[in-house]
This record gives C-alpha cells, structure tokens and sequence, in this order.
C-alpha cells in the first residue's frame, strides 16, 4: 500500500480571498479549485436588501450547498419558493430547479456557497471580466457564460 501525499493545512483569514463584485453581489472566494485540488470552492456572498443573486437555473456539472450566515434568503425550488435563515442549509444537486434573492427591503443577506467539485467559481471571474470590459449585462449574456460551465438558465 503506497503512503499518502502529505501535504500542507491551508488558514485562510477572515479577511482572505478572492473578491469579486459581479451583477451587483459580492463575493468572497475563500477556496477555489487551485487550492482544493478541484474538489471544492468556497465563497461568501452578499446580498443587498431586495436583490436577485441568482434567476431559477439547474447545474449539470457540479453540486451547490448554501447557508445562511445573516438576513435571509428565498430560495426558488421547484416546490416554490423557501425563506431561509441563519443556520438554514439549502442544497441544490445536479439537476435541481435553484435560485435565490433577498428579499428584505432593509438587511443584506449573508452567506457561504460551497461548489463540488470546484470550477463555477470561474463563472463569476467571467461575469466580472465582462462588466469591467464594458459589456452590458443581459440575459443572452449570462444564459452564453451559464452554458459554458454546464448550467442551465430557466
């Protein structure tokens, strides 16, 4: 039996990672696939008072599991939509119907995105590039940069 790779514990600070402001929520990459080898991505995310984070779309090619750290989330299912809170999980595998928003008119939503395996962090990286390079946002934008990381926009 061959010995296991050792390799290093990773820290990463509360004040650590990759920001990125993309379609108006900020996000927090704390793991990406270059540092978990690919096997997950972890971001904290904002979202203000009354925004949409993400329209109803399914993943084809990874797994996403949110909780909610502050303020609250909907989350559109294909049961309908499900208000979650601090300590609330949702998880939306492969092929499930998932959104969300804040709809609070007053308080930001907070919480941590946890992708497996890691890859759709690139996604926001993609949606960021596009707004700096002056690109307008619109849905034929996303659907095109959804669709190349297998997501399905509805």
């Amino acid at each position: 039996m061959e010995a296991s790779r050792r390799v290093p514990a990773l820290v990463v600070r509360v004040d650590e990672g990759e920001q990125i402001r993309a379609a108006g929520i900020e996000h927090v990459f704390k793991l990406t696939g270059a540092t978990t080898g690919g096997r997950l991505g972890l971001e904290e995310f904002v979202v203000p008072p009354g925004a949409v984070g993400a329209r109803p779309h399914i993943h084809h090619a990874h797994d996403e599991y949110f909780a909610v750290l502050e303020g609250q989330l909907t989350v559109a299912t294909e049961d309908g939509d499900v208000v979650i809170g601090p300590g609330d999980l949702a998880a939306a595998s492969r092929g499930a119907l998932h959104g969300f928003r804040n709809a609070h008119t007053e308080v930001p939503a907070k919480a941590l995105c946890i992708y497996t395996p890691a890859g759709y962090e690139q996604y926001f990286r993609d949606v960021h590039a596009a707004l700096e390079a002056g690109t307008e946002l619109s849905d034929d934008l996303l659907r095109d940069l959804r669709r190349r990381y297998q997501t399905e926009t509805l």
